[in-house]
């Protein structure tokens, strides 16, 4: 996998599509720990492994708290985050009698936890007891893991600058000035971030492109700021993430310059600021700064400054991340619709797609289940739809294309995904598969649900819909239709093509290779549609295809509540012991 530093966007691998990274940052604290220690208290440390391939490999390990039981641990561990995976954690704790020996036979263990990144995500705050080895409680020992994501690229900020009696550096006429901002790295180097333009004279060679971060909006024609001691320069938008790297207390550098056409620009003055210190701008407040000539204000004595540079206006735009509304709260429901139409065999024979091997799941259940263990992390009741179509039903045995598989036309929901998996095995003997293949129905029957959502207008819950069907959609217009309406709702929609049937037909409605369109020509709002055949990840791992089904979600998410100015709710208060759980 492509790594990427924050704000970069991780190239994409000509196998899946692009992943959405973020870095969660992860602090841990434990309460009640056992005592291992005769005259002192036990001297904790805890080492925070991640699974790789079926092994634990340690990732980081924290500081030692000398004897104390309940441990607030100054370290913080920084880990990958990505929605489409499973991202198995483990936290042990021991009492350690040496760091270069943590977790070695010379420390004594003090309880293990597990719980994957997207637990502790969509939970924010996760509080387990802590387990010895063979399942057995550590007492009354508990492990809280809080996170929060570190914002790579978390919205752009307007400004708008003056100055004020600028000094002359033109013989003949008023200096002609430009105004420049460094961001001041930490190895001291500066970066350009935005540089204002000037409208050279006739006749003299055009100015270069403004800036080396380019406006978030249309570029505005080259501003004329000539022959002026009290310019005015036009606002201007930048990143958070070039002005500053999302740290308020970055110095930045701001310089004056008197516009020559030759490129040998005079220096008028310059000073320093951050964009704390800038935010005193924001609504009627204004900021200004002495523009300073350090030359002058050594041999001058009476220099007081080279002008004033005054910000007359911030405002700042944040762009929410994918994170920034599940950690407010907001829930992933899944709803799972499974095609029963008699082109998958008969579920009694060997040779069809519905029939249940005891020894192995067939694809129906791999798909289902590799998608429903990553959305289950963020629906915090466990409750899933579970859908069928195509098939005829009891007690009338009525073709139906939206019918509850457990059979509960009042709650179409099961307990996780082990109950969509019974359910889903219980109902093949008594339904007959039948058809066509029409999913416009169930399309539509989701979208109710989200359109009674958006009239919240608040980031509370998004849906996931997945198809799984042998065959190509026979109501096509219908399902352009309603994938249509779909997409101006909290909403996406995966397709599984189940089975070695052509699915060249299905292409179409995913997007991807052209916009998607209703019968009567009208275009999705979003692309919310991910088609792939399941024959693709016949022989990769379980979580293959999750990774690719999945990878476009969080980007869908934004995409939605941006198009509809929701922010993240605010995060409900903690309740530490609400999350306690059995042995893993």
């Amino acid at each position: 996998r492509a790594t990427a530093t924050m704000g970069e966007t991780p190239e994409p691998s000509p196998q899946a599509p692009l992943a959405v990274l973020s870095k969660v940052e992860l602090r841990v604290s434990c309460k009640h720990l056992l005592d291992r220690d005769t005259l002192n208290k036990s001297d904790p440390c805890v080492l925070l492994l991640m699974q790789s391939q079926g092994q634990w490999m340690e990732v980081d390990r924290s500081e030692i708290i000398k004897s104390n039981l309940n441990p607030v641990f100054a370290k913080i561990f920084t880990v990958d985050y990505y929605f489409e995976e499973v991202q198995k954690l483990r936290f042990e704790v021991y009492d350690s009698h040496g760091h270069a020996g943590v977790g070695t036979h010379d420390d004594d263990f003090l309880g293990g936890m597990e719980c994957t990144v997207g637990q502790i995500v969509a939970q924010k705050r996760v509080t387990k007891p802590l387990f010895l080895k063979y399942g057995k409680f550590a007492g009354k020992s508990t492990i809280t893991v809080i996170s929060e994501e570190i914002s790579g690229n978390n919205g752009y900020v307007e400004l708008a600058f003056r100055a004020k009696k600028l000094d002359d550096k033109d013989l003949f006429s008023k200096s002609d000035p430009f105004l420049e901002i460094y961001r001041i790295d930490d190895d001291r180097s500066e970066q350009l971030v935005y540089r204002t333009e000037v409208r050279p004279r006739a006749g003299s060679v055009p100015w270069p492109a403004r800036g080396c971060s380019a406006p978030l909006s249309p570029p505005q024609p080259p501003q004329v700021v000539k022959n002026n001691l009290s310019p005015i320069w036009e606002p201007f938008k930048v990143s958070l993430n070039s002005l500053c790297s999302c740290e308020e207390k970055r110095k930045l550098r701001c310089v004056v310059w008197d516009y020559d056409s030759r490129g040998k620009h005079d220096f008028i003055g310059e000073f320093f600021t951050t964009f704390e210190e800038m935010q005193k701008a924001m609504g009627e407040n204004k900021v200004q700064w002495d523009c300073m000539n350090p030359k002058y204000k050594i041999k001058k004595r009476n220099y007081k400054n080279s002008g004033v540079v005054v910000l007359l206006d911030l405002k700042i735009h944040r762009v929410y991340s994918f994170l920034d509304y599940i950690m407010g709260g907001c829930q992933i429901h899944f709803t799972v619709a499974i095609d029963f139409t008699a082109s998958n065999g008969d579920p009694r024979n060997s040779c069809s797609l519905h029939y249940i091997n005891p020894y192995q799941p067939n694809e129906y259940l791999k798909a289902l289940v590799a998608v429903g263990e990553i959305c289950q992390d963020y629906d915090s009741d466990k409750k899933f739809s579970a859908l069928g179509f195509g098939a005829r039903i009891p007690p009338k045995y009525e073709v139906s294309h939206d019918f509850a598989i457990n059979f509960n036309p009042d709650n179409d929901e099961c307990e996780g995904i082990q109950g969509v998996v019974e359910s889903y095995q219980s109902c093949l003997p008594k339904i007959q598969l039948y058809g066509p293949t029409n999913v416009a129905p169930i399309i539509s029957k989701v979208a109710r649900v989200a359109a009674n959502e958006e009239r919240t207008k608040e980031a509370s819950q998004y849906f996931i819909l997945l198809i799984l069907t042998d065959g190509v959609v026979t109501d096509m217009a219908d399902t352009r239709e309603a994938i249509v309406r779909a997409s101006y709702l909290p909403m996406s929609i995966i397709i599984v093509g189940v089975g070695n049937a052509d699915f060249t037909d299905m292409q179409i409605l995913d997007g991807d290779d052209g916009i998607l369109r209703s019968p009567k020509g009208e275009p999705v709002l979003r692309d919310i549609v991910q088609f792939v055949p399941f024959r693709e990840f016949k022989n990769a791992s379980p979580t293959a295809l999750a990774k690719c089904v999945l990878a476009e979600v969080p980007k869908q998410v934004v995409e939605y509540y941006s198009y509809k100015a929701f922010p993240p709710r605010c995060p409900q208060p903690d309740t530490p012991d609400s999350n306690l759980s059995s042995p893993q």
